[in-house]
């Protein structure tokens, strides 16, 4: 009675390979706990199932249900678990044949660290040069692909790749040396044993009759391998996922792995779950019209169960204005009552657009949550950029002079900052009063007393320049004198982490344009005033429970519902994300995932200019506006990625074109 005949058809297919198909809203962890529970009614005994999923929370919530639906009839509970877990307990039982103990520990980032700095001492690497930090990027990226220490040099390119693949192998053999794995070698340590010895991949597969994975389309290279090797003999392989909410190809998964089960188990049973229990018909006829423009996908359509409005798309001025009406209308139903500020979530493409709703969040006096990543004003650059504006407008601000008085290192050791803190504190004066008597106060080496010298006349010329300038130029000027754009170039080897975190550098002197702009009498103390940090972050089950405002991205909305959705920065170059290239199809499963969170009501914004760097821009409707509304047959979208053109909609307006 609870389910629906495609629902039942999977849950009661008894064996043999078997994919379910389950789109959004489908009711896919209804299928697997049901699943689970009538192969144990049908004489499987408990112990003989593995489920495998990616949460812990995911894994609790499957492993209730089915306890749930048997009650007392299960005495022993199927084996559910992450991915990682499950290699836990392989490797406990079989990995000294690897040379490890059987009681390995697994190092944290802390411990990882440690390591990755003695094997740079070892091949006498200069600081300079490479540091833990980066080598543990490398070594990450590598174990990913599953690349180990003798394959790391034939893929390096760079200089700093050929020195992270040169201490790549004595990390891993100072790993093994203290009897311990990492992360990432849960999973290799697991694939090597199954290539290696092949009696303990077919002792490991015996332990279980029937194998359930769940979210199939998020696994990575290993993952699928260990799948495969677990199923080989026995066949009863369920694999749960859908192919259009893809959406990790940037860190391993590989959609392919779903798309081409049938090739991998010919033998294999489809069933597609298409009766959507979350969105309205309009909502979902636009969903159903965006995904079919990706060609490398499984058939299938989702059908709603109720009707409703349908979605909107919002032209707007720019980005202000875009953050300042959707707010607006947010608070204006919490107002009037009709709705609570749980039913909302504002939705954004990258890290850097929160930043705006969040400033009006705030001014709205709306309660809000950030989900995906801490709040914006809490990431490293952002403090350190504001900590430089903190002291050019207030020098007696001991916090902010201690954050930024060597950064970037300008020879300004940490034993002289110690020293002269005590001095200030014995003197019971702020720290910037002492700076000038550095030399004399002994303690402090001729070359930071140099340092502090330059660091002051540094400040005092920005105090001076804010009298006649504009506070937007001073800052372009102090990011530019700091050479703060180096500086992350330097912390960050990853190429798509340096752009990001310059991304929001550039909010920061946007934020900073925006309020000028708005102000009659614009002051760097009125900005910061406004920019208050926001309160730290709790874990986000209970952030969700909140009646707040979810502001989040994309990739981080996957697996939640609300009643009112808010897409915003439907715009080229942000969603699709510029830095795309041809993974246009992901940038299109992501915007998918999106518009499926949407229980009642959608609204998609663009803004016909955005600020770059302190200036306007015009910007360019997303091609997904186009594909969306069914308007592929306008000019403006042949033109889309080639040629930016402004849009011709009026502000307000749903028609973008």
């Amino acid at each position: 009675m609870d389910l629906n005949p495609t629902q039942y058809d999977a849950v009661n297919t008894p064996a043999g390979p078997l994919l379910v198909l389950a789109g959004a809203g489908t009711g896919k962890t209804r299928v697997v706990t049901y699943r689970i529970a009538e192969l144990i009614r049908n004489r499987i005994k408990p112990g003989r199932i593995l489920a495998v999923t990616f949460t812990n929370k995911a894994a609790g919530e499957m492993q209730d249900r089915s306890a749930a639906l048997l009650g007392r009839r299960m005495k022993t509970r199927p084996e559910i678990s992450t991915f990682h877990s499950l290699c836990v307990r392989i490797l406990r039982r079989n990995i000294r044949r690897l040379g490890y103990p059987a009681s390995f520990a697994i190092y944290d980032r802390g411990d990882q660290e440690s390591v990755a700095r003695a094997a740079l001492r070892e091949i006498k690497v200069a600081d300079g040069l490479l540091r833990p930090g980066e080598l543990i990027y490398f070594i990450g990226r590598w174990k990913s692909a599953s690349v180990g220490p003798s394959q790391a040099a034939a893929t390096a390119q760079t200089d700093k790749e050929h020195l992270a693949a040169a201490a790549y192998r004595r990390y891993q053999n100072a790993l093994k040396a203290a009897g311990a794995v990492d992360f990432d070698d849960l999973l290799l340590c697991t694939e090597e044993l199954f290539r290696r010895f092949p009696k303990v991949r077919k002792a490991e597969a015996d332990r279980f009759d029937h194998l359930l994975v769940d979210e199939y389309q998020d696994t990575n290279g290993s993952q699928y391998r260990i799948v495969k090797a677990l199923a080989a003999g026995h066949r009863n392989l369920c694999v749960v996922g859908d192919d259009d909410q893809s959406i990790y190809g940037w860190r391993g998964a590989e959609v392919t792995h779903i798309l081409r089960f049938k090739r991998d188990w010919p033998d294999a049973k489809v069933v597609r779950l298409e009766i959507n229990y979350r969105s309205t018909r309009e909502i979902l006829h636009w969903a159903n019209r965006l995904i079919a423009f990706n060609k490398l996908r499984h058939d299938k359509t989702l059908r709603a169960t109720c009707s409703g409005q349908k979605p909107r798309i919002l032209q707007l001025k720019d980005e202000m204005t875009e953050s300042k009406t959707v707010v607006d209308e947010i608070a204006l139903h919490i107002k009037q009552k009709k709705r609570q500020p749980r039913d909302f979530a504002i939705l954004c493409r990258t890290n850097e657009q929160p930043r705006a709703f969040e400033t009006e969040l705030r001014r709205a006096k709306v309660p809000y949550v950030l989900l995906g990543g801490m709040s914006f004003y809490d990431r490293k650059e952002v403090r350190d950029v504001t900590a430089y504006l903190k002291l050019i407008a207030r020098p007696h601000d001991d916090a902010a002079l201690l954050r930024v008085i060597n950064t970037p290192a300008c020879g300004i050791s940490h034993a002289a900052v110690k020293h002269l803190t005590e001095v200030a504190i014995n003197c019971n004066k702020p720290i910037w009063d002492i700076l000038p008597d550095a030399e004399k106060l002994g303690g402090v080496s001729a070359r930071a007393v140099g340092a502090i010298g330059e660091f002051c006349a540094m400040i005092g010329r920005f105090r001076s320049q804010l009298k006649n300038t504009a506070p937007v130029e001073v800052l372009r000027g102090l990011i530019r004198q700091i050479a703060y754009k180096d500086e992350l170039a330097r912390l960050y080897p990853n190429a798509d982490e340096q752009q990001s975190r310059w991304a929001a550098v550039e909010e920061v002197v946007n934020a900073l344009g925006a309020y000028s702009s708005r102000t009659d009498k614009p002051t760097l103390a009125g900005f910061l005033q406004e920019t208050a940090l926001a309160g730290e972050q709790d874990d986000k089950e209970s952030q969700l429970e909140r009646n707040a405002v979810v502001l989040m991205t994309l990739h981080a909305a996957k697996g939640l519902e609300f009643t009112d959705v808010y897409m915003v920065g439907m715009e080229e170059g942000l969603l699709p994300h510029r830095r795309a290239g041809a993974a246009v199809d992901e940038e299109r499963r992501l915007c998918y995932v999106g518009v499926t969170r949407a229980r009642r009501r959608l609204t998609f914004t663009l803004a016909l200019s955005r600020h770059k760097w302190g200036k306007a821009r015009p910007t360019q409707p997303s091609r997904f506006l186009y594909e969306l509304t069914g308007q592929t047959d306008n000019p403006n979208y042949k033109a889309t990625g080639r040629k930016r053109r402004r849009g011709k909609g009026g502000e307000g307006k749903g028609d973008f074109i």
